[in-house]
């Protein structure tokens, strides 16, 4: 099937962004190489590697999917957020969610996982339109005891049907598809907008103080 189906779906849905959180020294990361990398990527870039803060501890559960970038639609995966704060619970991380144009879900080789791509056990992947609309089923499987987590009738229809589906991007989502970046405090606002200065190339767009998206 032709990749224009797939952006015409995300239209019917009202999908309006792609989200991708990272830490602040991620940020200045993807400032600097200019994109969001892959996990492979970021170990081999030698800039990168001295500030590098992987939001997961280890990729052990899906190791053949590392060169992959994970993304969300719509709304963040407020669990894997969760247990990433946790990992860098220092005073000097804080974090900060890009919103990225819809286009990236048309990039060629891109996946799509019914939920968390570590659940190989009932994670179905797909590609082009018919692995989108798999994110959005009735009900999908998640976890490792055939839970099922399924559509309830005021579900906006822009979520996916589990909050962990995913987005994999290979490689590296170019800096262009970068939309707005959101902050959980006013302060840090400054703080990014302090951080573009440096990186000229990186386009100038909106940060905003919206810690609702982080929930």
């Amino acid at each position: 099937m032709s990749r224009s189906e797939i952006l015409a779906y995300a239209h019917e849905l009202g999908i309006t962004e792609i989200l991708h959180f990272t830490t602040n020294k991620g940020l200045v990361g993807i400032f600097a190489s200019g994109g969001i990398l892959s996990r492979d990527r970021l170990e081999e870039d030698k800039y990168i590697e001295h500030i590098y803060t992987p939001n997961c501890e280890d990729r052990l559960k899906d190791a053949d999917w590392t060169d992959y970038v994970n993304l969300s639609i719509s709304r963040i995966n407020g669990r894997m957020l969760g247990v990433s704060g946790n990992w860098h619970n220092t005073e000097d991380v804080w974090w900060v969610i890009l919103s990225l144009d819809v286009s990236v879900l048309d990039a060629p080789g891109v996946y799509f996982t019914t939920t968390n791509n570590t659940y190989s056990n009932c994670v179905i992947r797909g590609t082009g339109v018919d692995g989108l609309k798999a994110l959005f089923a009735g009900a999908v499987e998640w976890g490792w005891y055939g839970s099922k987590i399924s559509r309830y009738p005021s579900m906006p229809d822009e979520y996916t049907t589990d909050p962990q589906a995913e987005v994999l991007y290979p490689g590296k989502v170019p800096i262009s598809a970068l939309r707005k970046i959101y902050v959980k405090e006013g302060e840090h606002q400054d703080a990014v907008y302090g951080m573009l200065s440096p990186f000229p190339s990186v386009p100038r767009v909106p940060v905003l103080n919206a810690p609702e998206v982080f929930r």
